[in-house]
């Protein structure tokens, strides 16, 4: 039995290494989103972190426009963002859990 929990406890620690190398990962992993009309561009890190906006010079004309579409594109993209870090770290969590009963339907 305690051969079972020293080996649970290792399995949890280097699952614990993956996460942390996964989430340090995720800074590289670029999400590109734009508004219909190609307008405004917006690109986030999967640890949704803004790395670039490229505006058109159309919409600086018009401050209320602009706010919307910033609003409409900036959530999206930290959808899609947010949608990579789950999968990521999900399945990086999943692989390296100790086979605990009733534990495998946290992961599906």
């Amino acid at each position: 039995m305690f051969g079972d929990m020293m080996g649970m406890m290792g399995k949890l620690k280097e699952t614990q290494e993956k996460i942390k190398v996964a989430k340090e990962r995720m800074h590289t992993i670029l999400v590109d989103e734009k508004s219909s009309d190609g307008k405004l561009k917006v690109t986030l890190n999967a640890n949704r972190v803004i790395k670039e906006i490229s505006i058109d010079d159309e919409l600086l004309a018009d401050k209320e426009q602009l706010e919307d579409y910033l609003i409409l594109v900036l959530n999206k993209a930290i959808e899609k963002a947010t949608n990579v870090n789950e999968a990521e770290l999900s399945a990086v969590a999943k692989d390296g859990m100790p086979n605990i009963p009733g534990m495998d339907s946290l992961f599906k």
